[in-house]
């Protein structure tokens, strides 16, 4: 079947996230002629949302310590986040007016704290570099000539638009509200790739304790955690910072890392988390704290006496774990009592049975094979003109402004290999 009309051009990029439109910005600064294609009504709106608003956009870290916080296929990366390293993504935000600063951990953010400048520089970027942007317009199908190379794609409208290249930019399937409904996934499967399995990233995770539930909303601040196999008590991860309790368990930045270094052992078995509330202090200088606690206020119910070394909606689960009642007086607890207490306070445990869902990850884990893929260019090894950047690879990073490094460079390497030599 032959339209009447075709608009054509060098490349069409799918999707106006975060990869789609550094892709777009570098082939059109190469020379080619752009068409970025996103079903959404407007671009990025993804980005909208990360980092809470803020846009955790990179890293200021050492390039070579990026590499450790790629939980899955780093090696891959070499290539594109050389290409395009973190160094030069601040750059590429500087140059085109956005103001940035540095946060602990080397985060990087626009200074304003919003993501919409974020998207606003990467807007006007791609209108600078001659960029034809079409949105609501959702693209459901690659068009592949008899020798497997590229031809264009067809919209839910039955239009086509032509091209010698084309890069899927679709993201992943979490936040399905932002559009990433794995629509390049499908492309991409039904042209012969291999997708990897697809399972929530960088999410909370579910626990088996009902008194949990009593502390949603809590965040304890610079905590320790273990998280060990139930069995072996073996220790599987060590963090430290936040953790904050749920409707559902627990989540926070340790958690987050957690869920993506160990959610696929979890579909298979339950884990133990083990929580030292008080880590600035071993267990002797906690039992003297306690100690003098009662001393000074001894005559204070225990949950009262409690409330100037725990935030008040843990005492109750604490004092309950311990079976001390609440109200028995400082002075009457008991030697063993006391131990058991400053136990608790340096080893909270929970079981983990599980991770969030796509609704509320932060990432996608799993994706198009990289073994599909060419790591200099991004292009397919399976369709000719074919080209992948960001979140639909089986890519994932930490949370730190990682997993956007991966998409700005990997939408760059795939942006730029149409022309050789180009710059951004």
């Amino acid at each position: 079947m032959r339209s009447t009309h075709r608009d054509e051009y060098d490349v069409i990029i799918v999707g106006g996230g975060a990869a789609g439109l550094m892709a777009a910005i570098f082939a059109a600064n190469s020379g080619e002629k752009v068409l970025l294609l996103e079903k959404n009504e407007k671009t990025g709106k993804k980005l909208y949302i990360t980092g809470k608003g803020r846009c955790n956009f990179t890293n200021a870290c050492d390039i070579e310590d990026i590499f450790p916080q790629v939980v899955s296929n780093a090696k891959f990366l070499y290539s594109s986040l050389y290409g395009f390293s973190n160094t030069d993504v601040v750059a590429f935000f500087e140059n085109n007016g956005l103001k940035v600063k540095e946060e602990r951990g080397k985060r990087m953010f626009p200074a304003s704290d919003k993501s919409s400048d974020v998207i606003r520089t990467l807007d006007k970027a791609c209108k600078n570099a001659g960029v034809t942007v079409r949105l609501r317009t959702e693209v459901v199908s690659l068009i592949i000539s008899d020798t497997k190379s590229i031809m264009g794609v067809m919209t839910s409208e039955s239009k086509r638009y032509m091209a010698k290249r084309v890069i899927l930019a679709t993201g992943g399937v979490s936040y399905p509200s932002t559009g990433s409904t794995g629509d390049g996934h499908r492309m991409a499967r039904a042209c012969g790739h291999r997708i990897i399995d697809m399972r929530p990233g960088l999410t909370g995770m579910t626990t088996a304790e009902t008194d949990i539930r009593k502390l949603q909303g809590l965040t304890l601040l610079n905590s320790a955690i273990k998280i060990r196999d139930k069995d072996s008590k073996k220790t599987l991860m060590e963090g430290f910072g936040e953790v904050l309790f749920t409707h559902f368990g627990v989540s926070g930045p340790t958690v987050l890392t957690a869920s993506s270094q160990l959610g696929d052992r979890l579909r298979e078995e339950h884990l133990s988390m083990h929580i030292d509330i008080k880590p600035a202090l071993d267990f002797e200088q906690l039992d003297k704290r306690v100690l003098r606690e009662i001393e000074n206020d001894g005559k204070k119910a225990m949950s009262n006496l409690m409330r100037s070394m725990l935030p008040q909606s843990l005492i109750p689960v604490i004092l309950k774990r311990c079976e001390i009642d609440p109200q028995k007086r400082g002075i009457d607890i008991t030697r063993e009592e006391r131990q058991l207490l400053v136990e608790t306070m340096k080893d909270f445990s929970v079981m983990l049975t599980g991770v969030r869902g796509f609704d509320e990850a932060i990432i996608t884990r799993g994706g198009v094979s990289v073994m599909d893929v060419n790591p200099q260019t991004m292009e397919s090894k399976v369709i000719s003109g074919l080209y992948f950047a960001g979140e639909i690879l089986d890519v994932d990073a930490l949370t730190g402004g990682y997993n956007l490094q991966i998409a700005w460079s990997t939408g760059a390497a795939a942006g730029r290999s149409g022309r050789e030599g180009g710059e951004s």
